[in-house]
């Protein structure tokens, strides 16, 4: 019995050396890209802040911010896989990921653009109909793109009567001053500058259309069912941030500050700008908004645009090619499914249960 228990002794000093011994489990890591525009700024201050990194902790994983400065090239690296998350349209899921085959879920609804997007034609007191047979400058089959169609819509005009020069946003106000552009459609703080610009007219904002042009936070599907602790950090920093912004205090205006500096802008300029976005600063908002018919009606605007442009890959025979699933239904094909708009996680911090 002796010998027994002095065996037993000895294995176990063993096994406990050797768990000692291993090297110790490295934290997953997740990449967000993101670029310079109103909706996305809250990203880097929750970084600087600490506030991104307190949540990843408390989830016990890493996140990496990657600033893009071309906010196509962002959708681009996301969809490549070099980035596992990145700021977005619901309308730019559709046309660059989904469409690329990146089944792509979006759990949290950013806001949507109530005048920070907006048509800037050169020549003072110009109406919409000016546009007639002018060169405009957009970023090309982007929401931009899907605004300036709607806006054509709305005025009885057909954008093919207009002449389309895609452009990077990076150029939005240097690629306006030279001769051979007429207008261009522009988001902030691009929208603010040009607006500023001696003899021109805005002769269409997104304050006419709400709740159309809406922004996001993309992750991708696998990886998000894998690791639901990416989605639930993600959203509780995104969130406690937005407090922090809304709120009318000092850590307040600390935080708009360095938006403005990473924006290159004045805090005023940025200060305008959020008021211009519809930021869903209650979670409980995002997610019944995900939920509301209105959601289905926009994305399904979209993907009508999306079709029309032949923008869906050019195996799509209609609109319904791929499947948009929203909660409680799916536009479009069941059976191929690459985009999906989440509540579960806003819904989750709504209830305390983050």
């Amino acid at each position: 019995m002796a010998m027994r228990s002095m065996f037993r002794l000895v294995l176990c000093a063993v096994s406990v050396l050797f768990v000692a011994t291993l090297p110790a489990r490295a934290e997953p890591t997740f990449k967000v890209a993101w670029s310079i525009y109103t909706g996305y700024m809250p990203w880097p201050y929750a970084q600087n802040a600490g506030i991104l990194q307190k949540w990843a902790k408390k989830y016990g994983i890493n996140i990496e911010l990657v600033q893009v400065n071309d906010y196509v090239e962002s959708i681009n690296q996301y969809t490549g896989g070099k980035v596992d998350a990145v700021t977005a349209t619901t309308m730019d899921a559709l046309t660059i990921p989904a469409v690329g085959g990146v089944d792509t879920t979006i759990p949290i609804l950013g806001d949507y653009s109530n005048g920070n997007d907006g048509i800037v034609l050169k020549g003072a007191n110009k109406t919409f109909a000016d546009l007639k047979g002018k060169k405009i400058n957009l970023v090309q089959f982007s929401v931009s793109h899907y605004m300036l169609a709607r806006a054509f819509e709305a005025h009885g005009m057909n954008i093919s009567d207009a002449k389309l020069q895609n452009v990077s946003d990076a150029d939005f106000v240097s690629a306006f001053m030279t001769p051979d552009v007429d207008a261009v459609v522009a988001w902030n703080p691009a929208f603010i500058e040009l607006k500023k610009l001696p003899n021109v007219s805005v002769v269409y904002q997104s304050t006419e259309m709400p709740g159309e042009l809406v922004d996001a936070l993309l992750v991708n599907t696998k990886t998000l069912k894998e690791h639901p602790e990416l989605g639930k950090a993600l959203t509780g920093a995104w969130f406690e941030t937005l407090a922090v912004i809304k709120a009318n205090d000092a850590k307040s205006a600390e935080a708009r500050k360095l938006m403005a500096d990473l924006s290159g802008t004045s805090v005023e300029s940025l200060n305008s700008q959020i008021d211009t976005t519809a930021f869903y600063y209650d979670p409980g908002a995002g997610a019944a908004y995900t939920r509301s018919p209105d959601m289905v009606k926009a994305m399904d605007l979209v993907r009508t645009f999306c079709f029309d442009q032949q923008l869906m890959g050019t195996g799509a025979k209609s609109k319904d090619a791929i499947g948009i699933a929203l909660p409680g239904q799916t536009l479009g094909d069941a059976s191929n499914i690459k985009l999906r708009l989440d509540d579960t996680f806003m819904q989750l911090l709504a209830d305390n249960k983050l």
